[in-house]
C-alpha cells in the first residue's frame, strides 16, 4: 500500500518511543553550553579580520583554526570529533563500569563488553603469544596445494574479515527492494584505493615505496627469511590488481553496477575460479540462484590475474592481507609497525591512541547495539527525540515546498518527486528492536579470537537474512555513532542519538543556530534521496526512471557546473577536489543548506525572528552550519580524503555551498566582487 505524506508524518515518520532514558549531559559539555551565548554562537571562533564575505569558513572559525592543535593521535580535528571525544567518555563509562562487574552473568552483554575490553588491554599477554593467535589461519594459506584453492580462502577470508580480491555483501535487489541479495565487488588492496597505485605524483609515490617496506616488515615479524623478495612480489600483485578495477567515479554509478549473473554465467565470467567452493565458504551455498556483481571487467581481470600469477605470490599476498587486517591486536611489533604505515604514512598521524581508548572503540564497534541500548537509556531524553522529530517535520514540508517552486522541473516529475518525498521514513535516535548477540562468544585473554569471532558474527548475520523479509526495523549505525544516513533502497533517513548532543546540537540556544548545526545534516540526508544517484531510485527503494527525459538532463546539466565549482576548490597545492567523485554529497550539502533556511522559517509560524547577540536568524543559522562542520586536517589525510572520499574537505562543504545559496547572499550583503560571489547564473540550485 503506497503511503500519502501525511499518514507517514503522522502514523510512522514521527512516533516517539518510550525509554527509560534521563537528561544527560556529560559536565564538560554541559559546563560550556551554560557559558555559551543564547544565539549559540561560539564568538570566540570567529575571526573578524577576514570578512563573511570573502571567506565565511575562515571568518566563521578563524581564531579556532588558528589555536587549535590536531591530537598527535588523531589525523583531522573539528566539531565532530569533539562530538565524538563526548560520546566516547560516555561510553568508555558503560564499558569500564561492565569489566569491574565481577558479577556479570555468563553470556550477558556486561560479560561480553567487560571481557572483549579486558583482553584487548592486556597488551602483555598479547605480546607473549606473539603471533601465535593467527598460526591456523597462516597454516590455511600455507596449505594451498593449487590455485583451485583460491576460491575457498578467499571466501574464508571474508567471512573473517582479513580481506581478499573479492568481496561480498548481502543487501536489498537494487531492481526488487523487496528481496535480498548477494552482491560481490573488487576489493583486495593494501593501499586506499587504485589511484595510489597507478598515478605518477610525487607523494604517492612515496607513499608506495614506502608500503613496499611495510609489506617487508611485516612479513619479517611473521618469520620470511625472503621478506623484501615476497614483499615486491605482493606490491606487483595488488598493483595489476588495481589495473583491472574501476576508479571510484565509476562505481558510483548504480545502473553500471548493477549485473545480474546466474551462477552459469558467473563460470562463463571467471571460469578458474571454483565459485562452488567460493559460496559454500561464504555460506551463500543454496541460499541464492544468482549474484549481483558490481564490476564485471574486474571478475574478468582478476580471473586472468589468478591464471597467470604463481600459487608462490599469491600465498604472501594471503598472508600479508592477514597480517594487515590483524595486526592491531597482535604483540607490540605487529602494532607499532602498523600504526607506522596506516597512521603515519597515510594519515600523517604523530602518535597511535592509547590502549585504552582503541579497546574501547573496538568494543563499541563489534558489540554496537549492546553498548546502544545501555548508551540511549543514559544520554538521550525523551524531549530530544521530540524536538528532532519537530525539526524532521520542518523539513520534509520544506522539501514538498521547494519541489514545488521549481523552475526548471516539469510538473510529471515534480509529481513523482513528491510521490518518493511522501514515502520517505525517518528513523531518530535508536532502534525500536535491538540486536540479538547471544551467539557471539567472547572471552577474557583471547583478543584475536574475539575479533574473529565478531566478524564471523557479522558475515552471519547477513547470510541469515537471505530467503527472508527486508527487516525495516533494523539500523546500519549505531545510536553512539555522531553520523547519519540515507538508505536509497529502504527510502529512509536515519540520525542516531550521538548525533544529536552537543556541540553538534544546543538545546539552550534559539533554534536557529539547531537549524543550521544538525538541520544541514537533516536537510542533507533528505536531499540524498534526489542526488545523482539517489534520483535514480523511486518511493519504494527501486532502482528505476522516473523522470522525463528533458527533466533528467537539466539535472545532468547543473551538475556538471556543480562538477566544475568544486574541482576548482583544492586543499593542498596541486591537488583538486574530484568534483565528479563528490558529486552526490555536494548536492546534498548545497540543497540541504536550502532546506535548511526553508525548515527554519516554517518553524516561526509567521512569528518574526528574533536578532540576538547581533546576528540575524538568518547568520545564526549559517554559523551553526559552518562552526558544525569546523575542521583542520593533516596534510596526508586531505590528500587520502580527495583521493578516496566522497566528501569534499570541510572549508568547501561551507564555502561551496554558501556560494549557490541565495539566503546567504541576502544575509551577508554579498555583492560583486567579494570572494564568496557567484553571479547569479552560475549559482546552481537543485530543489
Amino acid at each position: 500500500m503506497k503511503r500519502t505524506l501525511c499518514s507517514t508524518l503522522i502514523a510512522g515518520l514521527f512516533a516517539v518511543a518510550s525509554h527509560a532514558g534521563a537528561a544527560d549531559d556529560h559536565p564538560k559539555a554541559a559546563a560550556a553550553a551554560a557559558t555559551a551565548a543564547a544565539s549559540g554562537v561560539d564568538v570566540k571562533a570567529i575571526d573578524n579580520g577576514v570578512r563573511a564575505q570573502d571567506d565565511f569558513f575562515r571568518y566563521s572559525q578563524g581564531k579556532w583554526l588558528k589555536d587549535v592543535e590536531i591530537p598527535a593521535d588523531r589525523a583531522s580535528w573539528g566539531a565532530f570529533n569533539d562530538a565524538q571525544d563526548k560520546v566516547e567518555g560516555q561510553v568508555q563509562d558503560i564499558i569500564a563500569g561492565a569489566a569491574a562487574d565481577k558479577k556479570a552473568k555468563a553470556g550477558s552483554g556486561a560479560q561480553k563488553m567487560g571481557d572483549y575490553y579486558a583482553s584487548y588491554v592486556d597488551q602483555a599477554r598479547r605480546d607473549a603469544l606473539g603471533i601465535q593467535p593467527l598460526n591456523a589461519e597462516l597454516a590455511r594459506v600455507k596449505a594451498l596445494k593449487d590455485k583451485r584453492g583460491i576460491a575457498s580462502l578467499a571466501a574464508h577470508f571474508s567471512r573473517i574479515g582479513a580481506g581478499a580480491p573479492l568481496d561480498m555483501y548481502v543487501g536489498q535487489d537494487n531492481r526488487d527492494s523487496t528481496r535480498l541479495v548477494v552482491s560481490v565487488s573488487q576489493s583486495g588492496l593494501g593501499l586506499p584505493n587504485r589511484d595510489y597505485y597507478l598515478q605518477d605524483e610525487a607523494r604517492l609515490k612515496d607513499i608506495r615505496d614506502k608500503y613496499q617496506v611495510h609489506v617487508e616488515k611485516m612479513l619479517a615479524l611473521a618469520g620470511h627469511t625472503d621478506a623484501a623478495a615476497k614483499a615486491a612480489q605482493v606490491v606487483a600483485l595488488e598493483t595489476e590488481i588495481a589495473r583491472v578495477q574501476w576508479s571510484a567515479v565509476e562505481n558510483r554509478d548504480p545502473v553500471k553496477r548493477y549485473n545480474k549473473r546466474s551462477l552459469a554465467e558467473l563460470k562463463e565470467l571467471m571460469p578458474g575460479f571454483d565459485w562452488s567452493a567460493w559460496m559454500k565458504g561464504t555460506g551463500v551455498q543454496g541460499k541464492v540462484d544468482s549474484l549481483i556483481v558490481s564490476q564485471p571487467s574486474y571478475l574478468a581481470g582478476l580471473d586472468k590475474l589468478i591464471a597467470g600469477t604463481p600459487l608462490e605470490v599469491w600465498k604472501p599476498y594471503f598472508e600479508f592481507r592477514l597480517l594487515s587486517s590483524y595486526a592491531p591486536y597482535l604483540s607490540k611489533p605487529f602494532v607499532d609497525e602498523s600504526f607506522a604505515f596506516r597512521g603515519a604514512v597515510l594519515a600523517g598521524t604523530k602518535e597511535n591512541r592509547a590502549i585504552d581508548k582503541l579497546a574501547i572503540a573496538q568494543v563499541n564497534r563489534d558489540l554496537a547495539e549492546i553498548v546502544g541500548k545501555e548508551y540511549v537509556a543514559r544520554h538521550f531524553p525523551a524531549e530530544r527525540k521530540q524536538q528532532v522529530e519537530t525539526m524532521v517535520k520542518n523539513f520534509v514540508i520544506a522539501f514538498r515546498e521547494g519541489i514545488e517552486t521549481l523552475d526548471w522541473m516539469s510538473p510529471e516529475t515534480k509529481k513523482q518527486a513528491q510521490v518518493k518525498l511522501s514515502k520517505m521514513n525517518a528513523k531518530i535516535g535508536y532502534p525500536d528492536k535491538w540486536r540479538d548477540y547471544s551467539s557471539l562468544k567472547i572471552a577474557k585473554g583471547d583478543l584475536v579470537g574475539n575479533v574473529m569471532r565478531a566478524r564471523e558474527f557479522g558475515h552471519q548475520y547477513g547470510i541469515d537474512k537471505l530467503g527472508k523479509p527486508v527487516d525495516r526495523l533494523a539500523w546500519s549505525m549505531s545510536p553512539q555513532t555522531v553520523n547519519a544516513y540515507y538508505s536509497p533502497t529502504l527510502n529512509e533517513v536515519v540520525f542516531p542519538a550521538a548525533r544529536l548532543q552537543y556541540p553538534l546540537y544546543d538545546a539552550n540556544a534559539e533554534p536557529a543556530i539547531n537549524y543550521g548545526a544538525v538541520g544541514i545534516s537533516i536537510g542533507h540526508e533528505i536531499s540524498h534521496a534526489f542526488d545523482d544517484k539517489g534520483s535514480q531510485f523511486d518511493g519504494d527503494g527501486n532502482l528505476r526512471n522516473w523522470w522525463t527525459k528533458e527533466d533528467a538532463e537539466k539535472f545532468a546539466a547543473r551538475g556538471k557546473v556543480l562538477v566544475a565549482q568544486y574541482g576548482a576548490y583544492s586543499p593542498l597545492a596541486g591537488y583538486n577536489v574530484n568534483g565528479e567523485l563528490t558529486l552526490g554529497e555536494n548536492i546534498a550539502d548545497n540543497a540541504g543548506a536550502i532546506m535548511a533556511s526553508r525548515a527554519y522559517a516554517i518553524s516561526l509560524n509567521g512569528k518574526p525572528a528574533p536578532v540576538i547577540d547581533g546576528f540575524t536568524a538568518e547568520q545564526r543559522l549559517f554559523m551553526g552550519l559552518a562552526q558544525a562542520r569546523r575542521g583542520k586536517a593533516r596534510d596526508a589525510a586531505l590528500i587520502s580524503q580527495v583521493k578516496s572520499d566522497p566528501h569534499s574537505p570541510s572549508e568547501f562543504r561551507v564555502n561551496g555551498s554558501m556560494r549557490n545559496h541565495p539566503g546567504f547572499y541576502e544575509a551577508y550583503d554579498v555583492k560583486a566582487g567579494d570572494k564568496m560571489y557567484l553571479k547569479p547564473e552560475e549559482r546552481v540550485i537543485f530543489w
